[in-house]
């Protein structure tokens, strides 16, 4: 397929953003790797705070991961323990320190920059987006990781009484209106939106 001068001109900026936004997190602490790290983190549903599913969402290798771990971990922004639910894994979680440093992401100012830029109109930008990650995410063969409320296992508004509000079929397990927003590494797009509930986040 042909592709337009426009087109080409939209992936050199994107390019060129990411560049820019990368320089910024180096001037941190933390380096662009450990940056992707806690955003997962940060993002992440009880259930994909794993190394296993981290690697996964960052297309990196087990043993990079481990390194970009053992580094944050040594700089107090992230603790791990045996995981409740199967002794073999480990679960990660932010300390607080690590939750702070969230709040000061570099990648904020690529957000403002976004706010100003659209006037408040970001739908239209975000579905794109949207759309050509999960385009890239099929050519890769890689998963979605979209938000449990999209997800073909959630069950929304259990009865009244419940311990949570949702419930994930898959896992049988209780959700928070929290848990219902964050990604999930086994979350499966319901068919009846057309795989579009996948968000690819």
């Amino acid at each position: 397929m042909p592709i337009s001068s426009a087109s080409l001109e939209a992936a050199q900026i994107l390019d060129r953003l990411e560049r820019l936004a990368r320089r910024e997190e180096h001037a941190n602490r933390l380096n662009p790797a450990q940056w992707e790290a806690l955003r997962y983190l940060a993002r992440a549903n009880r259930f994909s705070r794993t190394p296993a599913a981290l690697a996964e969402y960052l297309a990196a290798t087990r043993g990079t991961i481990s390194r970009t771990l053992a580094s944050l971990e040594a700089k107090g922004l992230v603790a791990r323990d045996a995981s409740a639910r199967d002794g073999r894994s480990i679960d990660l979680a932010l300390t607080a320190e690590g939750q702070s440093a969230v709040r000061s992401d570099p990648l904020l100012v690529l957000a403002a920059d976004i706010e100003a830029a659209t006037r408040g109109n970001q739908a239209a930008l975000v579905e794109c987006l949207r759309q050509m990650l999960r385009n890239a995410i099929a050519r890769n063969a890689g998963r979605a990781f979209g938000a449990c409320s999209g997800c073909r296992h959630f069950r929304p508004q259990r009865r009244p009484g419940a311990r949570a509000p949702h419930h994930c079929a898959l896992l049988d397990q209780p959700l928070s209106e929290a848990d219902s927003h964050a990604i999930c590494v086994e979350m499966e797009a319901r068919a009846d939106r057309g795989g579009a509930a996948a968000e690819a986040r």
